[in-house]
């Protein structure tokens, strides 16, 4: 049994780690290869017992550690260590079950991008219907410019008829004192997607699709106009701040929220739970 995935952490800056980081980095890597999409990855190994002692001194000093991605392995992870907990009668907890791997950056090294959406129909609305309806929570009136890329909090683009649109959250259509009904991605899903699209679980619907930032918005147009599906939204990237807020009160990101890139390889490092 082995772990070859990173649970991704991010944490608001500190110096002193600062420091250990880039002094580390002005070793040679270990490994470093280019992947299929050109992006360079490098491994640094740090094997002196006095540099590995300052950043666990470093690391015991940050007040939290932040999941970005990786909800789903952690928890896994959890699972994994409470049944091998139990079946072990000498559990000591410095089993390498009881850990998991991940990898930490700091807040002002990390950008979060757009996590986009489309839709495969209109719930049996006509394109004069829904557009209708869409009103009752949002401003809608024709992009400037296409395709339409949003420019705050509160404001999504869609495309629907060779048309891209853009949509405002009217005030008052979300509660705004909550970190996570305030979002975007809750906003869409709780004023649009589900009750005038049908979506009520974006995470099992195959009538949804997501599509990361990298990817671009002319994919959206892309996919729409291939007649597969009909409707697309485009949204403003979630922040960190956001992400925090909704951590720090122990509540949970909606599916689909934060897209980070680049992507970390699977299986560059590897856990083994048994050793």
């Amino acid at each position: 049994k082995a772990q070859t995935g990173l649970v991704f952490l991010a944490y608001k800056h500190q110096a002193l780690l600062d420091t250990l980081v880039q002094e580390t980095l002005r070793s040679e890597p270990e490994y470093r290869f280019s992947d299929e999409l050109d992006v360079v990855h490098e491994l640094f190994v740090v094997n002196d017992p006095k540099r590995i002692a300052a950043f666990q001194r470093a690391f015991e000093q940050l007040p939290e550690l932040y999941i970005a991605d990786g909800h789903h392995r952690s928890a896994s992870s959890s699972r994994a260590q409470q049944s091998r907990k139990a079946a072990n009668p000498r559990h000591t907890g410095e089993e390498e079950y009881n850990f998991f791997m991940a990898v930490a950056f700091p807040d002002n090294q990390l950008k979060i991008l757009d996590y986009n959406r489309v839709v495969k129909d209109l719930n049996g609305r006509s394109e004069e219907d829904f557009l209708k309806a869409i009103q009752t929570n949002f401003s809608v009136q024709k992009a400037p410019n296409r395709p339409y890329r949003p420019l705050k909090k509160g404001e999504f683009g869609m495309y629907l008829g060779n048309q891209w649109y853009v949509l405002g959250a009217k005030p008052g259509s979300f509660p705004a004192e909550d970190p996570v009904k305030r979002l975007d991605v809750s906003i869409l899903q709780e004023n649009l997607l589900n009750p005038l699209l049908g979506i009520q679980d974006p995470r099992t619907d195959k009538r949804i699709h997501f599509v990361g930032g990298i990817r671009g918005l002319k994919e959206l147009e892309t996919l729409v106009d291939s007649g597969n599906w009909k409707v697309a939204f485009s949204m403003f990237p979630t922040s960190l701040e956001d992400l925090f807020a909704v951590a720090d009160q122990g509540k949970t990101m909606p599916p689909k929220s934060t897209w980070f890139e680049p992507k970390l390889k699977s299986g560059l490092v590897v856990h083994f739970l048994d050793s």
